[in-house]
């Protein structure tokens, strides 16, 4: 096959026609994969409760990250290890291990 017949042509004009036509598929579909992205975590279940903390429980909630850390002091005074999670609707969880978590809300009160 001689280079003056067009033939070579053939090959990059179907891979041009195949990624118009899966970009007009895509576009008709509305690309309903990427508004998933508002909530990364809601097809895995692990994350499926949004207060799970894993291994740590929330032993107080405040609003701002100033009293959370008082609790914290506080806690840290009697000896119960704690750490700071943020929640999903943006207040602070004070978080201890399950085993402390008692003590720490006896403290609190």
């Amino acid at each position: 096959m001689a280079p003056s017949d067009g033939w070579y042509l053939f090959g990059p004009l179907v891979a041009i026609a195949l990624v118009g036509l899966l970009g007009v598929v895509f576009w008709k579909l509305g690309l309903s994969w990427i508004e998933q992205a508002d909530d990364p975590y809601g097809s895995l279940s692990i994350f499926a409760d949004p207060d799970d903390f894993g291994l740590l429980c929330a032993a107080a909630v405040t609003d701002t990250p100033d009293e959370a850390d008082d609790i914290r002091l506080l806690l840290a005074d009697a000896g119960i290890r704690s750490t700071l999670g943020l929640r999903r609707d943006g207040r602070y969880a004070v978080l201890v291990f399950a085993e402390e978590l008692e003590a720490a809300r006896r403290l609190m009160l």
